[in-house]
């Protein structure tokens, strides 16, 4: 059996309001063939790097693969991903999960492009991802490795500054849990819906009615995830969904599964990740 873990880490005080969780994943392997893998979109970019081994990652019907000392960023995921291994042997990878109100402030790219894609960082932001990861290449332990990768995130949010309006938009998103309509952040910031849309796509690489939809089912995934039978949440969808229908569709866009499909074979690698 595979062994495995995810190791929490506290990022340091300048980056925490821009990050969602930071970890390192250890595993002794692969998961076995039979479990689903499967990772649940959660609104959140992630820079990753794989210091020990790599990864294979399937979104859709494109298949990645993160080499060894390699960083990549994923962006915005709106549909499942299935995530393992890219080798049966020894397995570790920093993990770092920047919230909707993160990544714009640290990389300046296209995130349109970026949506339901993993890229290597080194073809968004070329020289100084190539230096940073020789530096970490060369960094042991891993406390070192984060270290670097701390400092160089706060060399680049030096350089940015804040999007009231957009910030603005994605608290109260968050706030909301996702039950807020574009028309409503359109009367109470002033801006139209069309205006709003290329500002999200700009910063994040969707639009504000997508994610609160990824939002808003992130907090059902998050209670599935921990054990919460389907039928207490079911109680508690009209508060969030206008039926049991609307809420089933939901779940199989996010997860690829209908609900009582994939309570029945969910594994521990796709719960201890929306959970850690």
């Amino acid at each position: 059996m595979t062994d495995f873990r995810f190791i929490p880490i506290t990022p340091h005080p300048l980056l925490s309001p821009y990050i969602a969780k930071m970890c390192v994943f250890e595993s002794s392997g692969r998961l076995p063939a039979m479990d689903r893998k499967l990772i649940v979109p959660n609104a959140n970019f992630k820079l990753t790097l794989t210091y020990r081994n790599g990864i294979a990652a399937r979104i859709g019907d494109k298949t990645f693969i993160q080499g060894e000392n390699k960083l990549s960023l994923t962006g915005l995921i709106d549909s499942p991903v299935i995530l393992d291994s890219h080798e049966d042997v020894q397995t570790g990878t920093i993990i770092i999960e920047f919230n909707p109100l993160g990544a714009y402030r640290f990389f300046y790219l296209s995130y349109a492009e970026a949506k339901n894609q993993i890229i290597e960082l080194a073809d968004l932001i070329g020289t100084r991802a190539e230096n940073l990861q020789s530096q970490l290449a060369e960094a042991n332990p891993v406390p070192l490795k984060l270290r670097l990768l701390q400092n160089f995130l706060i060399k680049q949010l030096e350089k940015t500054a804040p999007d009231p309006i957009y910030d603005y938009c994605i608290d109260r998103i968050s706030a909301c849990k996702g039950v807020i309509t574009v028309a409503q952040l359109e009367k109470e910031t002033g801006y139209s819906s069309r205006w709003l849309h290329t500002k999200f796509s700009e910063h994040l690489g969707t639009g504000p009615k997508n994610l609160s939809e990824i939002v808003r089912f992130k907090q059902f995934y998050q209670a599935y995830s921990t054990g919460v039978k389907l039928q207490t949440l079911k109680e508690h969808i009209y508060h969030y969904y206008h039926d049991q229908s609307h809420f089933i569709r939901a779940f199989k866009r996010f997860t690829g599964y209908a609900p009582t499909d994939l309570q029945n074979s969910l594994n521990e690698l796709a719960t201890k990740h929306y959970t850690f």
